[in-house]
C-alpha cells in the first residue's frame, strides 16, 4: 500500500468544498492579519500506530506526499512529541503541551492554580477530575456515589424524584437495580462520606432530593480553554 493509499483521498474533495469557506474566513479577517498556515497536532504513540499497521515516519511522509499533491507550494516541518514512558495523560494533550501550543498551556496553567487552593477547607466537588475534596483532603466515594453526587450537582436548585435518580444512574444490566428506598441508603453514605457538609443534599420529604450550594462548595465544571483541534 502507497503512503498516500492510507489517507484513501478524501482530503481533495474536502479541499474543494470547502474553497469558498477558506475565502469567506479570509475576507472577514482583520485587514492587518491574514492566514500563513495550520498546525495539525496528532495524538498517537508507537504501539498504537503499529497496532494499525502503520508507524509514525510512515504517517509524516504520507501526509507530507498529499499536501505535496494539493497544495506544490506548501511548506511543511514535522517534529515528534516525546514524554516519558508511563507518564500517562491522553497522546492529544501530550502533543500540545511539549509543542508549547498556547491553548494546553493556558488549561495546565489553571489546573496547577486550582491545585494550590486545594487544602482550603470545604468542599470541592470536581466534575472533570472525578474527585471531591473535603478540607483539602480526597474523599474515598464510590463510582456510584459520585455519580449520585454529580447528578444532583448538575441540577442544583432542582428537587429530583428517586424514580429518576434510579432510571438515570443504574442499567438494566447491572448487578444492583435499586428499589427507590435503596437511593436512601445511598444518600445516606454520601452524607456520611460528606461529614459536617451533608446538608448539601437536601432531603424533600415525600419527594425526592436536591443538591443545596454552600458558600464553601465549589464546583469545578472543567476548563473553558477552547479546543483548537476542533473546527
Amino acid at each position: 500500500m502507497s503512503n498516500t493509499a492510507l489517507l484513501e483521498r478524501p482530503a481533495a474533495t474536502a479541499v474543494r468544498q470547502s474553497a469558498s469557506s477558506a475565502a469567506q474566513l479570509a475576507a472577514d479577517l482583520p485587514a492587518v492579519r491574514s492566514p500563513r498556515g495550520f498546525a495539525l497536532y496528532v495524538g498517537l504513540d508507537e504501539i498504537k500506530a503499529a497496532e494499525a499497521g502503520v508507524s509514525l515516519p510512515l504517517l509524516v511522509d504520507a501526509l507530507r506526499r498529499t499536501l505535496a499533491e494539493l497544495a506544490p507550494g506548501a511548506e511543511t516541518h514535522a517534529t515528534v512529541a516525546l514524554a516519558p514512558h508511563g507518564s500517562g495523560g491522553r497522546d492529544l494533550d501530550v502533543v500540545r503541551l511539549a509543542l508549547q501550543e498556547p491553548g494546553a498551556i493556558a488549561r495546565t496553567k489553571a489546573a496547577a492554580e486550582e491545585e494550590t487552593t486545594d487544602e482550603e477547607g470545604g468542599v470541592v466537588v470536581d466534575i472533570s477530575r472525578k474527585r471531591v475534596l473535603i478540607d483539602g483532603e480526597s474523599a474515598a466515594f464510590t463510582y456510584k456515589e459520585f455519580e449520585l453526587l454529580q447528578y444532583l450537582v448538575l441540577r442544583e436548585g432542582r428537587t429530583i424524584e428517586r424514580s429518576e435518580l434510579v432510571s438515570a444512574l443504574w442499567q438494566a444490566q447491572d448487578d444492583e437495580t435499586p428499589g427507590e428506598r435503596t437511593i436512601d441508603v445511598h444518600v445516606r453514605r454520601l452524607r456520611a462520606k460528606l461529614g459536617r457538609y451533608e446538608d448539601i443534599v437536601r432531603t424533600v420529604r415525600g419527594i425526592g432530593y436536591r443538591f443545596d450550594r454552600h458558600a464553601d462548595v465549589v464546583i469545578r465544571y472543567g476548563h473553558g480553554t477552547p479546543s483548537p483541534d476542533r473546527f
